[in-house]
């Protein structure tokens, strides 16, 4: 809903309400009118007109400008219409005009429609029309007439305000959305496209021959490739460190783990054993743990944390070497699920994280720690130089499903 809704129904509701006072007024001071008569006459056709216009000023669409000078027309013809109905000495004491109040719904009407520049002009000519009506500036005119032309600059005023910042956040909602499907996008090509090139280069190295070329080309692909994602594609994600590139661990491209496996496991987007999606890791340079009873999340949350270990295995066999050794624990605690991966490789140098995230590889950036992110999770690293790499891998159990669902209205 509009931020500025509320204002068109608060206005609507006060044009009834002052209406009646006005017709209060005038069967209160009918006995005094010197012709009273021209005063009913001219509420009847006021109440009229506020009746046919009711639907009007209930939206912005509705109350179109010539409306509103029609409205304006109707309230300053009434003031002037005053001292005709009325006698001098009750206008010189101060006695309400026919529309009395009603008046400044016309005003607001334009400050609502238009901000403070057509409130400030419908307040002015209001103002005009009641120093004609009584003949001279009184101080009681003045005093009400400065209090008319205020609130009119200011509501019209925080009308502008209001709709600046309703813009300013439609259009944040649509960067983050946007954002958000860029990395969804770019982690989808790193772990498919990119690997398959890495890979295809370093077979091609170890082969030789027409293999080699081909796969030079291939590495000058994954070059062009990577800095389009990372520059063009994708912003730098907030807080997220970079890692090296990745591949997967097995000889496999690193494609996106399915939700859910077949059977006995769900594949409908319903609880998924987490057991299963990390146990085709398991080999002779992986060993996984796992607990007796199933790791229970919901498919889709499960695929992109098992996608994310296997970012973060293949970031062993490229950066600790094909003879590294892996861990892989997991762990399901009451509040959250937790992943460790650790190898015995040689470390990552201090430093190493955000030297690869300014040359635009998005490991650690979108396929383990932008996939934590959105499920509402964190994605830490421990290493020490010669001791090998940690990471830990946490996805909190009770926001879960409101971080999958979010994670599947920004696609």
């Amino acid at each position: 809903m509009s931020v500025e809704q509320p204002l068109w129904q608060a206005l609507t509701a006060y044009r009834v309400l002052t209406l009646l006072y006005a017709l209060g007024l005038c069967v209160y001071s009918f006995d005094d009118y010197d012709h009273p008569l021209g005063a009913v006459v001219y509420l009847a056709v006021l109440t009229l007109w506020t009746a046919l216009t009711f639907r009007m000023v209930s939206s912005a669409e509705r109350c179109t400008r010539q409306f509103l000078v029609g409205d304006l027309g109707i309230a300053v013809t009434g003031i002037l219409l005053t001292p005709l109905v009325d006698s001098h000495d009750r206008i010189v004491e101060g006695t309400p005009t026919l529309p009395s109040i009603w008046t400044m719904g016309a005003v607001l009407g334009f400050a609502i429609k238009g901000g403070w520049r057509w409130g400030a002009s419908a307040s002015t000519v209001v103002c005009a029309a009641n120093v004609i009506e009584r003949g001279g500036f009184a101080q009681d005119t003045v005093h009400m007439l400065m209090l008319v032309w205020v609130a009119s600059v200011a509501i019209g005023y925080v009308v502008e305000v209001a709709r600046a910042s309703e813009r300013t956040l439609a259009r944040a909602l649509r960067i983050e959305a946007a954002t958000r499907e860029r990395e969804r996008l770019a982690r989808d090509i790193h772990d498919s496209v990119l690997q398959v090139l890495a890979m295809v280069q370093r077979r091609g190295a170890a082969i030789g021959g027409e293999a080699a070329e081909l796969g030079r080309m291939a590495g000058e692909q994954e070059i062009a490739l990577r800095t389009l994602v990372s520059t063009g594609l994708v912003t730098p994600p907030r807080g997220a460190d970079a890692a090296p590139d990745q591949g997967a661990l097995t000889d496999t491209a690193g494609s996106t783990a399915e939700p859910c496996p077949p059977d006995p496991e769900r594949s409908d987007g319903g609880p998924c054993d987490l057991r299963a999606l990390l146990a085709p890791h398991a080999g002779s340079r992986v060993t996984f743990s796992e607990p007796g009873a199933p790791v229970l999340l919901p498919a889709g949350v499960a695929g992109e944390l098992a996608a994310a270990v296997g970012a973060a295995l293949d970031n062993v066999r490229v950066h600790a070497g094909e003879d590294a050794h892996a861990w892989i624990l997991l762990e399901d605690e009451p509040e959250a699920v937790m992943v460790t991966v650790r190898d015995d490789g040689p470390g990552i140098p201090e430093g190493r994280l955000a030297d690869a995230e300014a040359e635009g590889r998005l490991g650690v950036a979108l396929s383990i720690r932008g996939r934590l992110r959105d499920l509402g999770g964190t994605a830490a690293w421990i290493s020490a130089s010669g001791q090998g790499t940690e990471v830990e891998l946490t996805v909190p159990k009770s926001p879960v499903k409101k971080a999958k669902a979010k994670g599947e209205a920004a696609r």
